[in-house]
């Protein structure tokens, strides 16, 4: 399989660090990430066409602060280091560090020297993407500055003839304005890389590295019905074909129609070895009385590694388990260096030591939403199932607030399932990223049939997003949000108010909990 040399990510602990591969490989260049201490020989191994230092937490003026092997600059190869990375390459070349007079996060206004190697070609003026308390004061030997803000003269430098280049900002992040034109610049001008990598790539790379560690044995597979553990069933299956056993448990927060289609899928338009499993009156017995989101994501993740266990049993002997992990989950559940506990996933954290495998098969982990449904169609799976709404492990578990009862969560199923075929019937639904409904737990007063009502409200929760790290609120039409609202309250007992909500993530996460 040929691909371009990769571009090598060396990661600081920064939470964007993933990001910078995604549009790396936007940019159809394939890139690789590895920790900052990378052994020397390792990275000369892989004959990259250049290197990225991604940003960290960290502070260069702390006696521990990580730093990469020295040899990385001198490869003969382009150099990109971005916050942190770029403060690392003006210390390491003798330039000077030091805190800002005033912090940069946020959006700001950043002027390019568009005469620079890396801003050939670019507008002057760009709204950048910022998040550090410390700048570049002193310039290396050989450098030039590239870039200012109001508040720091050097938001970026570069030694064209060295092939070394730093930007204070963050251009991988969507906030930033000509970010994508400044790594498509370096990757695809500056590195050489003819741009020639694609999903396509990606699928027999993981084909390949599926069989080579999988070996002989055979793989059970958790199906939850989203997209991500269909991809990982498909990829699987390409790789190992009948010794893939895929368990679907039913836990009863699934959608309207989900398991049905579930089985569907699997058995007909894509045939691997199923075991479905109706698990629904334990989970909701497990979960009695239980009102803390945490406590509910936990209770259900461990709820899940028990019915598997006890299905692995039924198989006999199974090698190896496998995942739908993605990297906002890794991100989210605080298991990327870096990064804080933002809500757990119960597919995060490792291999669950009480299942007996002998390893985790995650084939998505460094992949985005968008990416996965892109490697879905690689691979051949139905629109239906590439293209369905991004769907927790929990299910509707996390969409219905407060205690989990039969009743209330009948009522989410029943008010997403109006939205959904409103959202599909209108064609808005393809102008969206995510959208469902969610049972506050709220109950309010009302007016319905002439006496007194009070009943639940509903929430109706709709984003636009292009990697699920950041998300903004979907401008639903009136007209559409009324004639919904009336669908709801007619059709669904119980319900007596319909609310919208308007919140971007952040502050708020995409879900509620």
């Amino acid at each position: 399989m040929h691909v371009d040399k990769p571009i090598v990510i060396l990661d600081f602990g920064s939470q964007y660090t993933q990001l910078i591969a995604r549009r790396v490989r936007q940019a159809q260049v394939f890139s690789q990430v590895l920790p900052y201490y990378a052994d020397i020989q390792r990275i000369r191994e892989l004959k990259p066409a250049g290197i990225i230092l991604s940003g960290g937490p960290a502070s260069l003026n702390e006696a521990d602060a990580p730093r990469c092997d020295p040899e990385v600059f001198s490869l003969g190869v382009p150099v990109l280091g971005i916050c942190y990375g770029m403060q690392l390459m003006a210390q390491h070349f003798g330039g000077a560090i030091a805190p800002a007079s005033r912090k940069e996060y946020g959006q700001r206004p950043v002027q390019l020297n568009t005469d620079a190697a890396l801003f050939l070609g670019l507008d002057a003026q760009c709204d950048c993407w910022n998040s550090h308390g410390i700048q570049v004061t002193a310039l290396p030997p050989g450098f030039t500055a590239t870039a200012a803000t109001d508040s720091c003269p050097i938001a970026a430098m570069e030694n064209a003839q060295k092939n070394l280049y730093g930007v204070q900002f963050h251009p991988e992040v969507s906030h930033t304005q000509q970010g994508m034109a400044i790594i498509t610049r370096f990757v695809r001008d500056i590195c050489g890389c003819p741009g020639s990598w694609h999903m396509d790539n990606y699928a027999a790379q993981a084909v390949s590295d599926i069989r080579r560690e999988v070996g002989e044995g055979r793989v059970l597979l958790g199906l939850s019905g989203g997209v991500d553990s269909a991809v990982v069933a498909a990829l699987i299956h390409q790789a190992i074909g009948s010794r893939l056993h895929c368990v679907f448990v039913d836990h009863g927060f699934m959608r309207k129609g989900e398991p049905e289609m579930v089985r569907e899928v699997f058995t007909r338009h894509f045939p691997v070895s199923l075991t479905a499993v109706d698990a629904s009156a334990s989970f909701y017995g497990k979960l009695q009385g239980v009102t803390d989101p945490e406590h509910k994501r936990k209770i259900i993740g461990h709820e899940f590694v028990a019915v598997f266990k006890e299905e692995a049993t039924k198989l006999g002997k199974l090698d190896h388990f496998a995942q739908g992990t993605i990297y906002p989950d890794v991100i989210e559940s605080g298991a990327a260096p870096g990064s804080t506990v933002i809500k757990s996933h119960h597919n995060v954290g490792g291999l669950p030591k009480e299942l007996g495998f002998t390893s985790l098969i995650e084939p998505l982990r460094s992949l985005f939403k968008d990416e996965v449904r892109a490697l879905g169609r690689v691979l051949g799976l139905p629109n239906e199932m590439v293209n369905r709404q991004p769907f927790p492990g929990p299910g509707l578990a996390i969409r219905t607030l407060g205690e989990l009862t039969p009743g209330k969560v009948h009522i989410t199923r029943e008010s997403d399932a109006i939205l959904r075929e409103e959202f599909d019937k209108s064609g808005f639904a393809a102008q969206v990223s995510q959208f469902f409904t969610v049972n506050t737990n709220i109950r309010s007063v009302g007016v319905m049939g002439d006496g007194r009502s009070y009943d639940t409200a509903i929430a109706i929760r709709a984003v636009t997003t292009d990697d699920f790290m950041t998300a903004d609120w979907a401008r639903i039409p009136y007209d559409l949000l009324a004639h919904i609202s009336r669908r709801i309250t007619n059709e669904v007992p119980g319900v007596n108010r319909v609310l919208v909500d308007v919140t971007s993530k952040p502050p708020a996460s995409i879900e509620w909990e």
